[in-house]
């Protein structure tokens, strides 16, 4: 009896060390794991501190503009695409079927998806005749608009005979109005369609966007919500009347990119890249008439408003290259 009691004893025993030990063993391999992700945490923390991420502006600068037609564009684009290699980025062009500046909801949604999504294409100039797109609207990542826009009456009668003359830069594609020579003025007199005030509306619709009543001429709230497109939600906006200035900014401020461009521009062909072949100016008559019309007046109005924004921002920038911005009083202290 006494026997069997010693053995069940050291059987109890055997049993209990084996499972403090493997107690043992499991918590020793817990503090290992710990002890191996507070190593991890300790290199991550001094790499980021010797070797910190490059900002997301260098590697992912995505710069959307969707140009206004008439406005000088081609020849702005066309420095870039000299430029992308040489500069190490990437110039796409947007073209919408049928020549349609609102893209359905569908094709936004998948407009932001590659815009946002294709990493291979960043840093990345995007362009295209489209309508302003609200990008937090899908929950991502806003690129930087810019934009260029021209005197209202100036632009709505170099899209008229570029219509019919066509220009330099294609100069043997047949133009939709090839062969129509009535001038601008003649059209106007005549009451024609393709010359009413109310087909001058674009400007302020291409910052809008795509709400229906961006697209009503005449419209007050489209014009307000222009604006505030304008200052909010666009990196840059300047005008074709002073497009040399519009690429000196954007190169001081967008240097990843822009890098070279004015000297470009300046020092090649590339000024006047697109001009229309034949274009008669409007008379007294017909500026006028184009002035007493409420269309017009919120086109021009929206031109100003774009002129004294891009005005204050150019002194800004190009005047106070020598401006730096300093942290002071960092608390707590670092050790």
């Amino acid at each position: 009896m006494v026997a069997v009691n010693i053995k069940y004893l050291l059987a109890l025993i055997i049993v209990s060390a084996i499972v403090y030990y493997g107690i043992y063993q499991i918590q020793l391999a817990k503090l290992q794991a710990q002890v191996i992700r507070l190593e991890s945490l300790t290199r991550v923390q001094k790499q980021s501190v010797v070797s910190p991420a490059k900002p997301n502006l260098s590697d992912n600068l995505v710069v959307l503009y969707n140009r206004v037609p008439k406005t000088g564009s081609t020849s702005f684009v066309g420095i870039a695409y000299d430029l992308c290699k040489k500069g190490q980025y990437h110039v796409l062009h947007v073209n919408v079927t049928g020549n349609s500046h609102v893209l359905s909801l569908t094709n936004q949604i998948k407009f932001v998806t590659n815009v946002t999504e294709w990493g291979s294409m960043k840093p990345a100039l995007y362009h295209g005749h489209f309508a302003y797109i609200d990008f937090s609207k899908f929950g991502v990542f806003k690129p930087l608009y810019i934009n260029v826009i021209r005197k209202p009456l100036d632009r709505f009668i170099s899209y008229y005979y570029f219509l019919r003359y066509g220009d330099n830069f294609r100069p043997y594609l047949v133009r939709r109005k090839a062969g129509n020579t009535m001038t601008f003025d003649e059209c106007v007199q005549q009451k024609l369609p393709e010359c009413d005030p109310n087909a001058m509306w674009l400007q302020v619709p291409f910052f809008c966007g795509h709400a229906s009543n961006c697209w009503k001429p005449g419209n007050k709230w489209a014009l307000t919500e222009a604006k505030k497109n304008l200052v909010n939600n666009y990196f840059l906006v300047g005008v074709t009347e002073e497009l040399e200035d519009f690429i000196a900014v954007l190169e001081t401020s967008l240097p990843r990119i822009f890098k070279g461009a004015l000297e470009h521009y300046t020092g090649s062909n590339k000024s006047h890249l697109r001009q229309t072949v034949q274009k008669n100016s409007p008379s007294v008559e017909t500026v006028n008439k184009f002035k007493s019309n409420s269309v017009w007046q919120m086109e021009n109005e929206f031109y100003e408003f774009a002129l004294d924004n891009f005005h204050f921002i150019k002194k800004q920038t190009l005047k106070n290259q020598q401006q730096h911005v300093i942290y002071e009083k960092i608390r707590p202290r670092q050790s």
